[in-house]
């Protein structure tokens, strides 16, 4: 045989066992990509050991991604306007840090363009948003139970505390709270509930709602004889609506949320929700009922992102029906595309970047207003002085930082 054909048929046995690498790798790529993808975002340190990005000052306006107030001093609130407290869901992937600094670049742009338009929106007709930043636990961390990635969790309560107490010091104490937070922000405005605002008769009589949207919570903790129970009506106050949501057929999907959902138990540890049932609040009824909504009944699905803070998105009507079933929210598809998931892979295992109750929050939050103002007519005006909550002692550092 000849050089030449000897030479050919080795290029031909090189090109073959070149492809067949190449096809094998990006078999095994398809088949582990989220195994590979989430090894990527891991920190690869133990927690104990992990020095956190620096703590933010809430004495300063760049420690809030919407100051209160007190810090931009607006024009005097309207009657019957709330104060929202807003915690924003995930938006840090990870990788070096297991909590994120609070103006990583990529993770505040993703805030601003997507969470804040999607999610922080739907309150701003209610009120004045004020929305902490926070040394947010990573991505990774909701990927996994590993112990590490549940301290990382706890740790990013305490800053979340020091905001909130931060805004009390200027509260009004006659206005009505909302009480707000998405997907991570929805588990710690969950104990910020739990802990701040239900042991504090003034704090629970200002409380019109709380939304943990996108949020596991145990039923069980709001039951009908709890201080502020599950809401049961579109027309009651001081109550909580919580939900997660997941597609109708998502079976696959409905199994995962469960199995890695954790709540905080009696020594503010994250545990298990396992063998606790999820509070289901559906937003398309206002009542914590299985009772199946229909596609009619959705006043506006969105997709805000892009659009800047103040902007008013165009409604998309009758987009989904929902309905409670085992604690989940499930919904039917979307009839439009914008609604339905995209961008890259840890773009789609954060909170949607669209809101498919939009108008429905909306309108919720209205009824609820209209409710705590029905129950607690207006008290004589006070002395400017005597309306600012005097300033707190340095509160002691929460279990786990």
């Amino acid at each position: 045989m000849s050089r030449g054909r000897l030479a050919r048929r080795a290029r031909l046995w090189l090109g073959l066992l070149v492809g067949l690498v190449v096809s094998l790798t990006v078999a095994a790529f398809l088949i582990w990509r989220d195994d590979i993808l989430q090894a990527l975002l891991d920190p690869q340190i133990p927690y104990a050991v992990y020095t956190p990005p620096p703590a933010p000052d809430y004495a300063r306006s760049d420690a809030w991604v919407l100051p209160p107030p007190w810090m931009t001093r607006p024009a005097p609130a309207q009657p019957g306007q709330a104060e929202v407290f807003f915690i924003h869901p995930t938006t840090f992937d990870g990788g070096r840090d297991w909590n994120g600094p609070i103006h990583d670049k990529g993770a505040s742009a993703e805030l601003n363009r997507i969470m804040m338009p999607n999610y922080a929106a739907p309150f701003a007709d209610a009120g004045p948003v004020i929305a902490p930043r926070y040394r947010q636990a990573s991505l990774y961390t909701s990927l996994t139970l590993w112990v590490d990635a549940l301290e990382a969790r706890r740790f990013a309560y305490g800053d979340v505390l020091q905001a909130f107490r931060a805004y009390l010091r200027h509260a009004d104490p006659d206005r009505p709270l909302v009480l707000v937070g998405v997907e991570q922000g929805g588990a710690l405005a969950a104990r910020l509930l739990r802990e701040e605002i239900v042991p504090d008769p003034g704090l629970r009589r200002r409380l019109a709602a709380a939304y943990l949207i996108e949020t596991i919570a145990p039923a069980d903790e709001y039951g009908p004889g709890a201080p502020v129970p599950a809401c049961a009506a579109r027309n009651q106050a001081g109550c909580v609506l919580a939900w997660t949501s997941v597609r109708w057929s998502d079976l696959i999907g409905a199994r995962r949320i469960l199995s890695r959902s954790v709540v905080w138990n009696a020594k503010d540890q994250l545990v298990g929700l396992a063998p606790r049932a999820p509070l289901c609040v559906n937003p398309l009824l206002g009542a914590a009922t299985d009772v199946a909504a229909p596609e009619r009944l959705n006043l506006g699905a969105v997709n805000a992102t892009g659009l800047e803070w103040g902007a008013k998105p165009g409604f998309l009507v009758r987009q989904v029906g929902a309905q409670c079933s085992e604690g989940l929210l499930r919904y039917t598809k979307p009839r439009s595309d914008s609604l339905r998931p995209w961008g890259s892979w840890a773009i789609r295992h954060k909170a949607p970047g669209f809101n498919l109750f939009y108008a429905d929050l909306q309108a919720d939050v209205a009824a609820r207003l209209a409710a705590w103002q029905a129950s607690n007519p207006p008290r004589s005006a006070l002395p400017a002085a005597s309306r600012t909550v005097p300033a707190a002692p340095a509160p002691p550092v929460p279990a786990g930082r």
